[in-house]
């Protein structure tokens, strides 16, 4: 069956890659999920080029309300984590748990289609000899976003199909505008969409978490200024702290309990190791003894090499080959061989070992 259910956002990259499909000759079916209200290119403006996109290309077009789902999986996990003097990652989660496998679902129950599409810059290969799915990055490193997508299983993975995962960036707008896609200038959506529809994570937190006033003290307990809630922090911070101090300081741990925020120097943010749960191994099944890796423990961060020791109780222990800043309990660290994500998860709170 050569038919395809494509989420559409309404961005270029999602535009562009039903455009390549509908090209190719699939039988394109345009969904797109109402995740929240309010301004935002995901949802409201969102829905509408989405909506105009499939008219251009003669394709249905379905809104699923994704709003409860949204709620629960990614609005309460990020008040609850934050709350709780952690930094969450939403977008793996929403990937998981909000999109790609309601997604699947959706089309297999009420479309009738066993295949989804993204606009998603990653690729999927299939080992043959392991008969497992690899999750492959993007030919465009600079754009690649397999990070987020290292939760997803081998049942997702075997009918995901990710049409831009061979192009650079420029090379899809370039197509858009070939096809003449109205989305092909519009200018690139924030990473977060909670961002993109508060202003900011701050003014999204301060919706449900009411600030309270604490300290920020130095490692020895001594107060050098005062915050106005520990959510509006990350370990590794440095800028807006509202300290005159002789050398920068970084947030070095979050005591939610206390209310405190604990700074330090540059040498007090780095560390050797931490523990990671909840995970996923994607292109590989799990080990039973140690790998050599290389491991990103942020979107932005380069991966850099480490050994992965597999632990009793599912979870594993990263060791860094050299000392790695602002590990950040709630974000995920993700190992890969070269271009083949092999597994990640979530990093545990209290397991940063410092050098």
């Amino acid at each position: 069956m050569n038919k395809v259910v494509v989420g559409l956002s309404g961005g270029v990259d999602s535009s562009t890659a039903a455009a390549i499909l509908h090209q190719q000759g699939y039988e394109v079916i345009g969904l797109t999920l109402w995740l929240m209200k309010g301004k935002g290119q995901c949802c409201s403006e969102g829905m509408v080029d989405a909506a105009q996109l499939c008219e251009q290309l003669e394709i249905p077009h379905h809104i699923v309300d994704s709003r409860e789902a949204f709620e629960k999986y990614i609005v309460n996990y990020l008040v609850a984590g934050y709350s709780d003097g952690i930094t969450p990652l939403p977008c793996s989660q929403c990937n998981k748990a909000v999109k790609f496998d309601p997604m699947l679902k959706y089309s297999r129950a009420e479309l009738g289609c066993d295949r989804i599409a993204t606009g998603h810059y990653a690729r999927i290969r299939h080992d043959h000899e392991t008969d497992r799915y690899q999750l492959l990055r993007a030919i465009d490193r600079s754009k690649d976003q397999s990070y987020f997508l290292y939760d997803l299983e081998q049942d997702v993975l075997g009918h995901v199909i990710f049409p831009l995962g061979e192009y650079p960036k420029t090379e899809t707008r370039r197509i858009a505008a070939e096809f003449g896609l109205h989305t092909a200038e519009k200018p690139e959506s924030q990473d977060l969409c909670l961002v993109e529809a508060n202003g900011s994570m701050q003014a999204f937190l301060d919706k449900y978490i009411t600030p309270h006033q604490g300290e920020i003290v130095d490692q020895g307990g001594k107060v050098l200024g005062h915050h106005e809630g520990v959510h509006h922090y990350t370990i590794g911070q440095r800028k807006g702290l509202g300290i005159a101090h002789s050398e920068p300081l970084y947030v070095v741990a979050l005591d939610a309990v206390q209310n405190r925020v604990i700074v330090g120097d540059r040498t007090t943010v780095l560390a050797s190791e931490c523990t990671v749960q909840r995970l996923n191994w994607v292109s590989i099944a799990k080990p039973v003894s140690p790998i050599r890796a290389e491991v990103q423990i942020r979107y932005r961060s380069p991966a850099v090499p480490a050994t992965v020791i597999p632990l009793e109780d599912d979870r594993v222990r990263v060791v860094f080959d050299e000392p790695q800043a602002s590990i950040t309990p709630g974000q995920a660290a993700v190992w890969y061989d070269n271009e083949i994500l092999l597994g990640g998860g979530i990093i545990e709170r209290d397991s940063i070992n410092p050098i």
